[in-house]
């Protein structure tokens, strides 16, 4: 099964793991971060949301596995270093560092994410980044579920253009490259969708009125990585010793435009 992985991730850039968490431990982590966002949003990044946005209730979290005296910053560290992600993402990169973990609440209502490659934040070098992104809700189209574009691990960093803010919460986002389409996934909760940090992905808003789509997401590099933008700094080994490496230019949470958000 391991060598099955590789080669579709060799392939597409893209490899969904199914029911790699356990229904009671998806549970349990919907549960945590649910009581977190509804008594602090000191987890939350500023994505610059009206009051009446969907997204100012349910605020996406970044970095919570820093958190480590909250119960969703345990969490987030536990299953970031947990062997069985592990194990996936060192069959894919090799020996490999955490770099990020992030929570997406995606109420009903809420906006989607203009298509994106995450290295454009990420900015590591001399490879990229690996993303594994756990479902916590039934995943598909109507509820926002992400859009990717199998084989755009083999292209460069693209340009970004205006996004439709009607569509994204964020205002950039970059074309599908020539002679690619994008693919809707479909995930159980409990899935993982492991993707190379220049796949193209992004997701339509959640026009459901009653269903989430929750999902924790964690960001990897390689161990022999040389440089990392500043906001991913410090990285997590396996045995939780954190390390630093030297700064990339440009990267963040806004990677390298951030002089064209609003």
């Amino acid at each position: 099964m391991t060598q099955t992985v590789v080669d579709i991730y060799q392939r597409d850039g893209i490899v969904q793991v199914p029911q790699l968490l356990e229904p009671t431990e998806v549970e349990r982590i919907k549960t945590v971060f649910m009581e977190q966002v509804a008594v602090d949003h000191s987890l939350a990044i500023d994505d610059g949301v009206p009051d009446d946005d969907p997204l100012a209730k349910y605020p996406r979290f970044v970095h919570p596995h820093r958190a480590t005296g909250t119960e969703a910053g345990k969490i987030s560290l536990e299953l970031m270093l947990d062997g069985r992600i592990l194990d996936v993402v060192q069959a894919l990169i090799g020996p490999a560092l955490g770099a990020q973990s992030m929570f997406y609440f995606k109420p009903p209502g809420a906006r989607g994410q203009a298509l994106h490659q995450d290295n454009t934040f990420l900015r590591a070098d001399p490879e990229t980044c690996l993303a594994a992104w756990i479902a916590i809700d039934d995943v598909d189209a109507d509820n926002g579920g992400l859009a990717v574009v199998p084989g755009s691990h083999k292209t460069e960093l693209v340009c970004p253009e205006p996004a439709d803010l009607t569509e994204s919460f964020t205002s950039v986002e970059v074309p599908v490259p020539d002679g690619l389409s994008k693919v809707q996934t479909r995930m159980k909760a409990g899935d993982v969708l492991f993707f190379h940090g220049s796949v193209v992905h992004g997701s339509r808003p959640n026009s459901t009125a009653d269903r989430f789509r929750r999902s924790l997401i964690f960001h990897y590099i390689p161990e022999d990585s040389q440089e990392i933008a500043a906001f991913y700094n410090p990285l997590v080994r396996p045995d939780r010793r954190e390390t630093l490496l030297p700064e990339a230019l440009g990267g963040g949470p806004c990677g390298d435009y951030a002089e064209m958000e609003p």
